[in-house]
């Protein structure tokens, strides 16, 4: 059988430090705070009397033309024209005839638009 051999830990002790080594905490230095100088009063501000601008109006550069439809714009216009086209006529009439006369109704209302 193996023999198991003892170990014992080192303690080691602490150092002191000696005085030569153990300095005092430096003081810091005064610093004189510089007083702040007051400002000298400001003297009260008279407001000038100041005219009025003239406003200049803008010609016109003729009447706004309007942005262009979008296709699926129109359908929709086409779309609720038709219906109460069709309300109208109490939903007898025939379905296609009136939605060629919505369609006829909304062009003449986009050319209206762009004129």
């Amino acid at each position: 059988m193996a023999t198991k051999k003892k170990t014992t830990k080192k303690t080691t002790k602490a150092k002191v430090p000696t005085k030569s080594q153990v300095t005092a905490p430096k003081k810091k230095k005064a610093v004189k705070k510089s007083t702040a100088k007051k400002a000298p009063a400001k003297k009260a501000v008279t407001k000038k009397a100041v005219a009025p601008k003239k406003v200049v109006s803008k010609k016109s550069a003729g009447p706004r033309k309007a942005a262009p439809i979008s296709f699926e714009d129109r359908y929709k216009m086409i779309e609720q024209a038709a219906y109460f086209l069709a309300e109208k006529h109490h939903f007898q009439a025939d379905p296609a005839a009136i939605w060629v006369q919505a369609e006829k109704e909304v062009d003449a209302q986009i050319a209206a638009l762009k004129s």
